[in-house]
């Protein structure tokens, strides 16, 4: 008997952007960064990474750079009808992407287990009991 890997469909408020991934997250967790919290207008980013080669894209992508903490880049997608942000990654180039947890069809799919860039977090933002909370990006 074989068992069929784990899919994880989601995508944006108007349905122009969507994904599928299969197999089981990278890691998925909650970022505290001022970054992700301007992004989403919110306290942290719910998110779970992929491989690159686990994720399929359909619809168009609007990306928005501005540079990240280790001093790269930071792509973040959003649906270029509605604005919903989805995604993060540059498609085609990067080898893995972070799918935005709020944009899941199922959202009883994330299972966070840790929180980035922790250190001056918003005091509202409440942090799960029992994360791995790390003040950066782990290494």
């Amino acid at each position: 008997m074989t068992l069929e890997p784990k899919r994880y469909a989601g995508g944006c408020l108007c349905g122009a952007l969507r994904y599928e991934a299969i197999g089981e997250p990278i890691g998925s967790g909650h970022c505290y960064c001022i970054d992700c919290r301007r992004a989403s207008g919110s306290g942290f980013v719910p998110f779970m990474g992929f491989k690159a080669e686990a994720v399929r894209f359909t619809g168009e992508a609007l990306e928005f750079r501005s540079k990240a903490a280790n001093g790269g880049d930071a792509v973040r997608n959003r649906c270029g009808k509605c604005m919903s942000l989805v995604f993060g990654g540059e498609l085609g180039k990067t080898d893995s992407f972070t799918l935005y947890a709020g944009s899941l069809d199922d959202p009883s799919a994330f299972h966070p287990t840790f929180a980035i860039f922790a250190e001056g977090h918003s005091a509202w933002a409440i942090i799960p009991p029992g994360f791995k909370v790390f003040p950066r990006m782990p290494p």
